[in-house]
């Protein structure tokens, strides 16, 4: 699917995902984009164990999977996302009472939140990476009670599509960060904005 903007390139930019929260963050920069899934399987034997050498992997191996379909000519970004607490990292919970125990260690306490960039430039010989990163996000939780948490886990369908167990906006879930510290949008998002435009700018033209 393709999403017009204002600005003209002669480079086509393909973002490696399906998020709708990534997909509308990135029109916001009013760039012409196409998104593809990437079908990558996350969980492997052998996979990084820490959380910015994981996203890390996982942008890589999604910006690759989009990159076989398209030969030359274009730029693929793969984004990944996990949270980090007391040194494990956050997935996507499997359940509501799974999502319930996270939101319950998190209360009150600070985790971090990582993405992975990786940037795949076609237009380079041989397809070339041109830039990959890790942005990380510092966030202090409130105090939260049960009855907040099961509000919210009521209220919003969708929370185990969050690798925090929660929403950040469009919920009651965006009242639970108290302190925030570092990429605003690469909370919000999964897709820290201002890293991935300054990365644009260098391959843009």
């Amino acid at each position: 699917m393709n999403k017009k903007g204002a600005i003209k390139s002669r480079k086509k930019l393909i973002l490696a995902t399906t998020s709708p929260h990534r997909i509308k963050a990135f029109e916001t920069l009013d760039i012409p984009f196409d998104f593809e899934g990437s079908d990558v399987e996350e969980y492997f034997e052998g996979r990084p164990d820490g959380p910015e050498k994981l996203v890390m992997c996982l942008a890589k191996l999604k910006a690759e999977a989009v990159a076989k379909n398209h030969k030359e000519n274009c730029i693929i970004i793969g984004f990944d996302s996990v949270g980090c607490f007391e040194g494990k990292i956050l997935e996507k919970p499997k359940s509501k009472a799974d999502a319930f125990r996270r939101l319950k260690a998190l209360s009150g306490n600070k985790y971090e939140f990582y993405t992975g960039i990786h940037l795949i430039d076609n237009y380079l010989e041989g397809g070339q990476t041109a830039y990959y990163l890790a942005i990380k996000t510092e966030v202090l939780m409130r105090e939260l009670e049960t009855s907040e948490i099961n509000h919210y886990l009521m209220q919003d369908p969708n929370f185990k599509t969050y690798a925090i167990g929660h929403s950040t906006f469009g919920n009651y879930g965006a009242t639970f960060a108290k302190e925030i510290h570092g990429s605003y949008n690469n909370l919000l998002y999964g897709l820290p904005l201002e890293a991935v435009i300054e990365i644009i700018r260098v391959v843009w033209s």
